[in-house]
């Protein structure tokens, strides 16, 4: 099985909804995404995500099945809910300049994590993509998954969401660490992602990252 991680498009955050130029960006990835053998479309609820994801969806023909537990995270130390102290990408990288190590299992007690409410988001996401994958027929078994049915073909599957719920989600599917992939992968509008699983049932290795925040489809537009 291949998943398909596609950040929404350039946002109004306010509105929860994508520009003129978000649009734009929706239209090039459902472009971009044509020829990639995609037999089901799964989306955050977030307007932003879901407009992005109707582009494929009507290109292509398919439903959008709604994900809740992949809307956006957020983050809180101190009074600011939402964009300010905390932000994880920020945190991140204070974090490596303060020379401490990024990809510890333990990145729950690091300065800047311990306190903040982005844990929360991370104890939703995580099981919830294991819920999800288990429909899928991989089941998750200590570090890695087992997979119960046999594929002659991979199966295509895109993923509609965020730049931090996808963060999290890819970080659990592979081991890293929450911080360790905010540092590692900044991931642009309509940014395209992709895992690849073995086809084989039974116990698999580590999943393949096939493609890291593609968004060749945007450049120059």
């Amino acid at each position: 099985m291949r998943i398909i991680f596609v950040r929404h498009g350039e946002p109004n955050y306010e509105q929860d909804c994508l520009t003129e130029t978000g649009r734009k960006q929706a239209e090039l990835v459902a472009e971009r995404l044509r020829n990639e053998n995609i037999s089901e479309i799964w989306a955050s609820p977030q307007g932003r995500a879901r407009e992005t994801a109707e582009y494929t969806s009507k290109m292509l023909g398919l439903p959008i099945k709604e994900l809740d537990f992949m809307r956006e995270i957020y983050w809180q130390l101190g009074d600011s809910p939402l964009y300010g102290e905390g932000h994880p990408w920020t945190s991140a990288d204070e974090v490596a300049k303060q020379g401490l190590n990024l990809n510890t299992p333990d990145w729950r007690e690091l300065p800047l994590f311990k306190d903040n409410r982005v844990q929360e988001c991370v104890d939703r996401i995580e099981p919830g993509i294991d819920k999800w994958l288990e429909g899928l027929g991989y089941v998750r078994n200590g570090l890695y998954y087992e997979h119960m049915i046999e594929e002659k073909e991979h199966k295509t599957i895109a993923l509609f969401s965020h730049g931090g719920s996808s963060s999290v989600a890819m970080g659990h599917i592979m081991n890293l660490p929450f911080p360790y992939m905010c540092a590692l992968l900044h991931i642009g509008f309509t940014g395209i992602t992709v895992l690849r699983f073995a086809r084989n049932k039974g116990p698999i290795p580590l999943p393949c990252l096939e493609l890291a925040n593609d968004v060749r489809h945007i450049r120059g537009n």
